[in-house]
């Protein structure tokens, strides 16, 4: 069974600031409704402020609208939504024209001239802000801005308003959409730059997996280039010998099947130097990589006169872990542990990171080395005779276990 914020940590780091940005906007709406519509009931009679509150709260469900689909938009999911925008310009009008009329023509009194007033300019506000979400140029944002507050300013005069009243006014909403209208504006710019940091990150490790495997190339390249130059032109000449005849061909095949031998032995060196690692190395760049990602991580433990293959089974290890904790986990927290014990090396990997707490945790289906996840570690670790155990330790805490024994006669630091 499934946590109820599994759903939450199962999102990328841009999903979680996109799904925080759009509720935000929703949230608009609710702060609306609440701090205007919900007021009106303090001024006036509990019919009119009923009616008011409705029509708030209609002016809120489409900016929460507006809002969703300028948000799609703006990262390319749909077209923009013109319409949509008209659509709330002409309900802000709408509502905002009445609340005027209902100051100057409607009942007496200052509780009403209050309540018209407050959705007057909550409206106006939280429409232009709205409206500014759907729009990129920062030219038509001023406008945008500037023409509700222009139009606030100037709806009051044939309705009777006073100029220095219609002068606040305008300058209410002016500050007020204004300062909506850059929350809008400043709340895309950091979505689209997360999304675009993201990419970058995978970028860059697209390209160091790219120049990885042109290094390997140029290795097989320097080591097969002259080799099969060579048997290329032995079995020409062998063949040629052949035809006339003669038992220097012999001889000749003899040689290719050497160089072919020895190319083999070389392409085995460089394929087992390719598939090394070592595990301070891996140590310390499990580190750097874990804390650019936000990720605090810290390594215990001595490493120092390990022999090269148990070295190189547990940098695999901390390779392999360390990639499923930035592809696979939301951890704030890592500790790395290397720890000896009766002619064996422990290294533990421990992360706060887990997705959920029924599964093996992130590491189960991450691509591996010798295979996928887990199982090429496994295959791995069991080459020098070493074991894996990996799953849940705790409450979101994923646990991952590897057991080596020393190949050699004594244990590092012991005669110290």
């Amino acid at each position: 069974m499934r946590r109820p914020g599994g759903w939450w940590r199962r999102k990328t780091t841009p999903a979680k600031v996109e799904t925080y940005t759009r509720w935000s906007f929703h949230f608009f709406g609710v702060i609306e409704v609440t701090a205007i519509g919900l007021t009106t009931f303090e001024h006036v009679g509990t019919r009119l402020a009923s009616a008011l509150s409705l029509l708030v709260a209609v002016h809120a469900a489409v900016c929460m609208v507006t809002a969703s689909r300028a948000l799609d938009w703006t990262r390319g999911r749909r077209a923009q939504p013109v319409r949509l925008l008209w659509t709330l310009a002409a309900v802000t009008a709408v509502l905002a024209v009445g609340a005027v009329a209902l100051a100057g023509r409607g009942p007496a009194g200052e509780g009403v001239d209050a309540a018209a007033g407050s959705v007057f300019g909550g409206v106006l506000c939280f429409g232009a802000g709205t409206v500014a979400l759907g729009v990129r140029n920062r030219r038509r944002i001023v406008a945008i801005v500037g023409g509700f507050a222009a139009g606030a300013g100037i709806v009051g005069f044939p309705l009777g308003m006073p100029g220095p009243v219609a002068l606040a006014t305008a300058g209410f909403v002016l500050a007020g959409a204004g300062f909506l209208a850059f929350t809008s504006v400043f709340s895309v710019w950091l979505l689209n730059a997360v999304y675009e940091l993201d990419e970058a990150r995978e970028t860059r490790a697209r390209l160091a997996v790219a120049e990885e495997r042109l290094r390997f190339a140029r290795d097989l390249h320097d080591v097969m280039g002259r080799n099969l130059a060579v048997i290329a032109l032995k079995s020409e000449l062998a063949v040629q010998l052949v035809r006339r005849g003669r038992p220097e061909a012999v001889e000749q095949m003899i040689e290719v099947q050497r160089i072919a031998q020895e190319s083999q032995r070389e392409v085995r060196d460089v394929v087992r130097g390719y598939r090394e690692a070592d595990l301070e190395a891996e140590l310390a760049g499990a580190q750097g990589v874990l804390a650019a990602a936000g990720i605090a991580c810290e390594v215990t433990g001595d490493t120092s006169g390990l022999p090269a293959e148990v070295q190189s089974a547990l940098a695999w290890v901390v390779r392999e872990a360390t990639t499923n904790v930035l592809r696979h986990g939301d951890a704030e927290k890592c500790a790395v542990v290397v720890r000896m014990s009766e002619g064996r090396v422990v290294l533990t990997v421990e992360n706060d990171g887990a997705v959920d707490g029924s599964g093996p945790g992130p590491a189960a289906g991450a691509a591996g080395p010798g295979g996928s996840g887990l199982a090429g570690l496994r295959e791995r670790l069991s080459a020098v005779g070493g074991t894996l155990q990996a799953g849940t330790a705790g409450k979101g805490v994923f646990r991952l276990v590897a057991d080596v024994p020393l190949t050699a006669g004594t244990v590092p630091g012991a005669a110290s």
